[in-house]
C-alpha cells in the first residue's frame, strides 16, 4: 500500500511538473510575440526593372509603411534584384538568412530551381512566400511553411481572349481590317520556360477559337517579357509581312508596348493593327487611354501586395496565417483579375472591386 502511495504521488508530481512546463512554454511563446517590436523581411526579385515587378515592389513598400503605422512594429525590408540570374538569387537568399530575416518573399528566377532555396530556408527554419513565378507543385508540398501568391494564368488568358471575342462580335472589321473573313495575327510570348507564358498563349488562342473568331497565325516569337525585344521582333515582322498583320497578341503589357513602339517607327497610322496585353501596368493603361492598346487584363495589385505582406508579416511575428487568406490547399492565393478595355474606361476599377 505504501509503495502504491509513493508511486501515485510520483505520477501526480510528474504530471504537475509537465503541466507547469507546458504552461511556461506557452507563456514564453506569447511573451516573445508580445515583446517583438521589429521584423525583418527579405524581398527577392527576379528582375527589378520588369515593369510589373517594379509596380508590385512599390506596393509592398507601401504595405510595410501602413503595417508600421497600424501596429507600431518596425519593418525592415531587404530588397534584392537577381537580374535574371538564379545563382545570384541563391547567394542573395544565403545573405538574407545570415542577416536573420524572419521571412522571405521570393520572386524566383527559375521556377524549377526552387528546391535550392527551399532547402536553405528549411535549414534556417525561415518561411517563404513565393510570388508571381510559381514553383512546381512537388516543391511547394515539401514544407508547411511555403506559400504562393500570384495571378491565375489561365484566367488572365481567357479574359484577354474574351476582350477580342467581344470586339469581333460587336464589329468584325475592328479585327479583320482587310475584310477577308480572317483575323491574321502575330504572337509575342514571354520566357519559353515560364508557366504563365505557356498557359497565356494556349488559352488566349483557345478562347478566340471557342468564341468563333476566324484566325490565321502569321508568326510568333519569344520576347522574354521585354519591351525592347518585342519591339525588335515586331519591326522585323512589319517589314517581312507588310500589310498582312491585323492583330498582335502579347503575353504582357511591356511586349505590347514594344509592338506599339515598332508600329510607330514604321509610321503605320489609322490604328489598323490591334494590340492586346496582360498585367494592366500603369504604362499599359496610359497606352490604353491614348487608344494605342485595345485591351489588357489587370491584377488587383493592392490586394496582390497586401496578401504577400500579410502572410510574410504574420509568419515573421510567429503567428498563424488565417485560412481565409489562402484559397487553395492552405498554400495558394490567386489574385483577382479583370479586363480593361478602351470601351470600359474608368468604370473598370469599380467592376473589378
Amino acid at each position: 500500500m505504501k509503495k502504491s502511495r509513493i508511486y501515485l504521488g510520483t505520477v501526480l508530481l510528474a504530471a504537475c511538473l509537465l503541466a507547469a512546463g507546458v504552461m511556461l512554454y506557452i507563456w514564453k511563446g506569447q511573451k516573445q510575440q508580445e515583446d517583438k517590436t521589429a521584423i525583418r523581411i527579405g524581398i527577392l526579385l527576379y528582375r527589378g526593372d520588369d515593369t510589373f515587378i517594379s509596380t508590385l515592389r512599390s506596393a509592398l513598400e507601401e504595405q510595410a509603411k501602413e503595417y508600421e503605422q497600424e501596429t507600431g512594429v518596425k519593418v525592415a525590408l531587404d530588397i534584392m534584384d537577381a537580374k535574371s540570374n538564379q545563382n545570384t538569387q541563391n547567394s542573395q537568399v544565403e545573405r538574407l538568412l545570415s542577416l536573420n530575416c524572419d521571412a522571405l518573399c521570393v520572386n524566383i528566377v527559375d521556377r524549377s530551381a526552387a528546391s535550392i532555396i527551399i532547402d536553405k530556408a528549411m535549414a534556417a527554419d525561415v518561411p517563404v512566400v513565393f510570388f508571381n513565378r510559381e514553383p512546381v507543385e512537388e516543391d511547394m508540398n515539401r514544407w508547411e511553411k511555403l506559400y504562393y501568391v500570384g495571378a491565375d494564368a489561365k484566367e488572365s488568358a481567357v479574359l484577354q481572349g474574351q476582350i477580342l471575342v467581344d470586339a469581333y462580335r460587336k464589329k468584325p472589321e475592328s479585327l479583320d481590317a482587310n475584310g477577308d473573313g480572317t483575323v491574321s495575327y502575330v504572337l509575342l510570348e514571354g520566357e519559353s520556360s515560364h508557366q504563365d507564358s505557356l498557359i497565356r498563349t494556349e488559352w488566349s488562342i483557345q478562347t478566340l477559337k471557342d468564341g468563333g473568331v476566324p484566325l490565321k497565325k502569321i508568326t510568333g516569337g519569344i520576347a522574354n517579357w521585354e519591351r525592347s525585344q518585342a519591339s525588335a521582333l515586331m519591326e522585323q515582322w512589319l517589314k517581312e509581312y507588310r500589310g498582312q498583320i491585323e492583330l498582335v497578341i502579347c503575353n504582357n503589357d511591356d511586349m505590347a508596348l514594344g509592338a506599339i513602339d515598332a508600329i510607330g517607327r514604321e509610321g503605320i497610322m489609322g490604328n489598323s493593327i490591334k494590340i492586346v496585353g496582360i498585367d494592366g501596368t500603369p504604362v499599359g493603361q496610359e497606352a490604353l487611354k491614348s487608344g494605342k492598346l485595345l485591351g489588357t487584363v489587370e491584377s488587383d495589385k493592392d490586394t496582390y501586395a497586401r496578401v504577400i505582406f500579410t502572410i510574410a508579416s504574420r509568419l515573421a511575428m510567429g503567428q498563424e496565417v488565417n485560412e481565409d487568406q489562402i484559397l487553395e490547399n492552405g498554400k495558394y492565393f490567386w489574385c483577382p483579375q479583370a479586363p480593361l478595355t478602351q470601351s470600359s474606361g474608368e468604370n473598370f476599377r469599380e467592376n473589378a472591386h
